[in-house]
């Protein structure tokens, strides 16, 4: 065997550099290549030093014809272990390229028929992962039919008290605010996209403001002192020609920016304190009433006896091309930001991609969202955020058949997670805004922790 027989020109070693030998001629074996690569890189300074140490003459005072001890130990061995003679480089150098580079080239007899257990038993795992997507895959439509998808007859009936309470809120404002510059009210949101999941309980009742264009201008929140992507000031311009009274909206105006919430507070007035709810909810046959304190001013309609509609009274303007909403922040300090609009334009290119190749991704996208809403400890992942990820993962996957549901639906998880490890998640319309700015560490932590622990059973996730 290599490194067995006897060393010519050196004194005997007492085995040891024979054993050092045996190990590096056999590493390949036992470790593969990559392993006896490191290994040799690693021994072979040892080596070396104790084969010049048992090289040593009988005299160790005897000097050499250059003038210096023979068994002086290299220059190299007292300074930086970084630094090699050319000697050892070369030797390395030699060696690693005399590795082969095919594992194959070093399978022996008895280690060929492991290999090919190795195989059979990988072809098992591959097997019973494909078994294990199928279930998935079947446990995924259950779970649509049974918890996710709406009856149509539900939607519809839901939709029409929205569409009664708009009609009734136009005449109201437009008899008792004649002069209130508004632009036609329309109703929005996932009941109208066919994205909401569980139960028809939510929609929003849009309302446009008519603003003065020469009196009016858009800042981006990435442009101002709170550095806020997704957020904007509405600034009042002019104010030396068009002096404050000039627009019927100067009266909402703070600071010299239309406030979001003096906008809402002016509608608040209006709609929860000027009009009578209970006589309009006998004529409709339904019961109104202004919902408890939420983010925006909000009504609860009971159209049937166990059946409730929150319509989110929401104002909006328009300046160019962005449209602003006034939902404002989570945070109370930026209660004078808009909200920049983006849900209109996702949707829309969600749709237009499923479309095109009769996809899945709104039915993986509705699940996600039955899932974070029957999920209480999910509960803070918006529809806006996985709508994001779906249109991320789509950019990456060309297959979105209804087959390959399960393995999607499991992709998107994982990505989720990588988006929450990060912090980050960039709107996939407008990069510089990231999804997840209005959650707390905290909460980023426990949503990450969640997922991750559903990722070795994700059936988990729909028992809830």
């Amino acid at each position: 065997m290599a490194g067995a027989g006897e060393r010519k020109g050196k004194k005997d070693d007492n085995g040891i550099g024979t054993a050092i030998d045996f190990v590096l001629s056999n590493a390949r074996l036992v470790l593969g290549v990559g392993g006896a690569a490191m290994l040799g890189i690693a021994t072979l300074a040892v080596k070396r030093m104790y084969d010049r140490a048992i090289s040593a003459p009988a005299s160790p005072t005897r000097l050499s014809q250059s003038g210096k001890r023979s068994w002086e130990e290299p220059s190299w061995l007292g300074s930086s272990s970084r630094l090699l003679n050319q000697d050892m480089k070369t030797n390395i150098s030699r060696s690693l390229q005399t590795l082969p580079t095919d594992p194959s080239a070093f399978e022996t007899d008895s280690v060929k028929p492991m290999r090919h257990k190795s195989s059979a038993k990988k072809s098992q795992v591959e097997l019973k992962k494909s078994r294990l997507r199928m279930s998935l895959q079947e446990k995924l439509f259950a779970y649509y039919r049974r918890k996710v998808a709406i009856p149509t007859e539900e939607q519809a009936k839901a939709k029409q008290a929205a569409v009664d309470i708009c009609a009734e809120l136009r005449g109201f404002l437009r008899a008792k605010l004649p002069d209130m510059p508004l632009r036609e009210m329309y109703l929005s949101g996932s009941l109208c996209d066919d994205l909401q999941v569980v139960t028809a309980d939510h929609i929003q009742l849009i309302v446009p403001l008519v603003l003065e264009q020469n009196l009016w201008s858009c800042i981006p929140g990435e442009d101002t002192i709170m550095n806020i992507p997704g957020f904007c000031l509405v600034r009042r311009e002019n104010p030396e020609y068009f002096p404050r009274g000039s627009s019927y909206w100067d009266r909402c105006v703070v600071g010299g920016y239309l406030s979001p919430r003096a906008v809402s507070e002016t509608f608040e007035k209006v709609v929860a304190g000027s009009i009578n709810w209970p006589a309009i909810g006998t004529l409709l046959d339904y019961v109104i009433h202004p919902a408890a304190p939420l983010e925006s001013l909000t009504l609860e309609v009971q159209y049937e006896r166990d059946r409730r509609l929150l319509i989110d009274f929401l104002p909006s303007v328009t300046i160019g091309d962005t449209v602003l909403v006034a939902k404002p922040h989570r945070l109370a300090q930026y209660d004078n930001l808009w909200r920049l609009s983006l849900r209109s334009a996702e949707t829309a290119r969600l749709r237009a991609l499923d479309q095109a190749d009769s996809g899945c991704r709104s039915l993986c996208l509705k699940i996600l969202k039955a899932i974070c809403k029957l999920n209480p400890s999910l509960s803070h992942l918006s529809a806006s955020q996985l709508t994001n990820v779906i249109l991320h993962q789509t950019q990456e996957e060309a297959s979105w058949s209804q087959d390959v549901l399960a393995d999607r639906f499991l992709q998107a998880l994982k990505e989720l997670i990588g988006y929450l490890e990060a912090g980050v998640l960039p709107s996939a319309l407008n990069p510089k805004v990231n999804m997840f700015s209005e959650l707390t560490p905290e909460e980023v932590d426990e949503l990450g922790y969640t997922l991750y622990c559903s990722l070795s059973e994700p059936e988990v996730l729909l028992q809830t």
